[in-house]
């Protein structure tokens, strides 16, 4: 199916409701680790990791919008960025850091719960998935550094390390474009402001995101995990940028093919086409919750003995969550209306097979 792009008019009419906001606090694990983490709505969990360089917040304006298909959105900043404090010995490569996300999950309570991780974030999202899949609904892959093209690159530049400086180059390139600000400056601006703390941030600790780059680098083949989420047949969803010269398309096509999953294409989407559309990703889960991801979300509700089709939010949680989950308490009450009176269609189109 494919959707059209449309940069406006706003569908609806009236005054928008309120949107959700995100609610941000740091939490300290067991171990002492300090780790930043947004969370907005209630329902499902829907657990997202940010990409390198980036921080949960950054993606505020997609997962507030989420919030209205019947999840609660949780961000968590990885080791080194945004609120999250970086690893001794400066990770010795990304399994340390995926470890600090499943402790976080489950300091927060999270007993299932949706995975989604764009760019470094799907990575780790699809090796937490693989430890866990009995407690993993579905994972989205957003533009994630796995599969075997990915693979062969990442050998690459453990060969020659030099060869990351323009990958790098190329991510922040990709993120400013200048054809966005000239496309969308409103949007443009609002990404700015979100990116202003993370981006002085950066300067403050020039020195933090050493640790993932080499974490990436010095991290095995994604083949292994992948091939664990193939045998527990977890639902996944490769999500990619037709445009992305960062994780080109290849990879995706290698993911989707070794999981056997769902593919969809962001058409002329770059690297970081979610954050220059907040309106693409939230219609993409709204079509796949029509699909495999929805049939999945209601299977799980059903093995833990609530029916999904006249569920309360209560039951639903109880179904997901441990009693006296830290993310319920932490949620911030919703508006009067969880979804806006005025909506843009997606700045993207894209296309997906319904199975």
């Amino acid at each position: 199916m494919e959707i059209p792009a449309v940069e406006g008019p706003e569908a609806g009419g009236g005054e928008p409701s309120p949107r959700p906001r995100l609610t941000r606090t740091r939490l300290v694990l067991d171990n002492g680790h300090r780790v930043g983490v947004s969370i907005a709505g209630r329902g499902v969990p829907l657990v997202v990791v940010h990409g390198y360089s980036a921080e949960g917040f950054l993606y505020a304006q997609s997962l507030s919008r989420l919030v209205g298909l019947g999840f609660q959105v949780v961000a968590i900043d990885t080791a080194g960025h945004g609120g999250t404090q970086g690893l001794p010995a400066m990770g010795a490569d990304l399994s340390a850091y995926v470890d600090i996300l499943g402790q976080t999950v489950d300091a927060l309570g999270i007993r299932h719960a949706v995975l989604a991780g764009h760019s470094m974030g799907g990575r780790m999202v699809a090796d937490l998935a693989a430890q866990r899949p009995e407690r993993t609904i579905g994972v989205l892959l957003l533009d994630a550094i796995v599969g075997d093209t990915w693979d062969r690159m990442t050998t690459g530049m453990r060969v020659a390390p030099a060869v990351f400086i323009p990958y790098a180059a190329a991510l922040i390139i990709d993120s400013i474009s200048p054809l966005h600000f000239l496309r969308s400056p409103r949007q443009a601006a609002k990404v700015a402001r979100l990116a202003g703390p993370t981006v002085a941030g950066h300067f403050r600790h020039p020195g933090r995101l050493a640790g993932p780059a080499l974490s990436i680098l010095r991290s095995g083949k994604s083949a292994e995990g992948l091939d664990r989420l193939a045998e527990a047949e977890v639902p996944v969803f490769v999500v990619q940028g037709t445009l992305d010269f960062v994780v080109p398309m290849a990879t995706a096509r290698d993911t989707v093919r070794r999981v056997d999953g769902q593919l969809i294409e962001v058409h002329r989407g770059g690297h970081s086409w979610l954050l220059k559309d907040p309106e693409t990703l939230p219609a993409i889960v709204e079509q796949l919750l029509v699909g495999a991801l929805g049939r999945a979300r209601d299977a799980r509700l059903r093995a833990e003995g609530v029916d999904p089709d006249v569920g309360t939010l209560a039951e639903i949680e109880q179904a997901c969550y441990d009693p006296g989950a830290a993310a319920l308490d932490l949620a911030p009450a919703l508006p009067d209306a969880t979804d806006s009176g005025r909506r843009r269609r997606p700045g993207y189109r894209f296309s997906l097979r319904f199975d």
